[in-house]
């Protein structure tokens, strides 16, 4: 069998990001509004702070106002839901982004829950999590959203009645895309560390996401020859020779599964690229949902 075609996660984040700016330079033109995104950052930590810079630059090319809060790292939990609730009374503030991990002397699930939903463009809200469940208009978890709009992409109306492993069960990618998926007719399976001859699962999957955090542990032989492979995992591993760069890789072993798969993302450059461009389309989404204005008609 050939190798599998890549999906190209770089070229479908440059036409969301491309269509979420022409729509949000539309609601300036007809309502005078720019959609303000505020991320909040507490502490250093310098994945994190790669992270916020990204998103400051990839919001001001969409048209929108990027809104920074640098906190240090000893910030209080109670100071942090203060700015949280000053957000969410300011007219200004269309998304509210608080950058995990936060310091240990912070709840994150305290802090997400004192979000606005309405404003919760992370979508991790337990009234987003109650709404995408029971099929309501939602805002969705960024990197599921992100792997359901690949997946449209390379596969489109052929989903419906297919089997899809998720591997990982978090309620920030593994729980979210089985809703996703189950909204698209598959059946699925929730897989995780607990789960009995994971390989075989895994092998009856036509649709398999990876997202457990664990460098190429799904093998290629785990595979089901056709399968379709979205790979969530980021894993950065040491230089394979002395002297050379680190590696980034990926949940699932890629030159494995590559040989077997018909499409599999590539790490870098397949779901990652993909988390940003799904943060600013749902802030444009919050924008107008907030005022009730059509974001499909802009």
């Amino acid at each position: 069998m050939a190798s599998a075609e890549l999906i190209d996660g770089k070229a479908v984040a440059a036409d969301l990001r491309s269509a979420t700016a022409a729509r949000v330079g539309g609601l300036y033109a007809r309502h005078g509004i720019r959609p303000g995104l505020a991320v909040v950052l507490v502490g250093e930590d310098p994945a994190s702070q790669v992270y916020v810079r990204n998103k400051h630059r990839q919001t001001e090319a969409a048209g929108m106002r990027s809104l920074e809060h640098k906190l240090p790292a000893d910030t209080s939990e109670a100071a942090l839901l203060d700015l949280v609730a000053q957000l969410n009374a300011d007219p200004e503030v269309d998304g509210i982004l608080v950058q995990l991990p936060l310091p240990r002397q912070i709840d994150a699930q305290k802090v997400i829950e004192a979000i606005d939903p309405a404003k919760d463009v992370d979508g991790f809200h337990p009234v987003n999590a109650g709404r995408l469940a029971t099929g309501q208009p939602a805002l969705v978890p960024c990197t599921p959203l992100g792997c359901l709009m690949l997946l449209d992409r390379t596969l489109g109306q052929n989903m419906a009645g297919r089997h899809a492993v998720v591997i990982g069960r978090s309620n920030i990618v593994g729980k979210p895309m089985g809703q996703l998926l189950l909204g698209r007719d598959c059946t699925v399976t929730i897989a995780h560390s607990r789960t009995k001859d994971l390989p075989e699962m895994v092998r009856t999957a036509d649709i398999v996401v990876a997202a457990v955090g664990r460098p190429e542990m799904v093998r290629g032989f785990w595979i089901k020859p056709g399968a379709t492979v979205i790979d969530v995992g980021i894993n950065r591993l040491p230089p394979a020779t002395e002297g050379g760069k680190d590696r980034l890789v990926g949940d699932v072993a890629f030159d494995e599964a590559k040989a077997v798969a018909a499409h599999i993302t590539p790490v870098p450059g397949g779901v990652g690229p993909m988390t940003i461009a799904c943060l600013l389309s749902n802030t444009l989404q919050a924008a107008c949902a907030r005022r009730g204005i059509d974001m499909t008609q802009l």
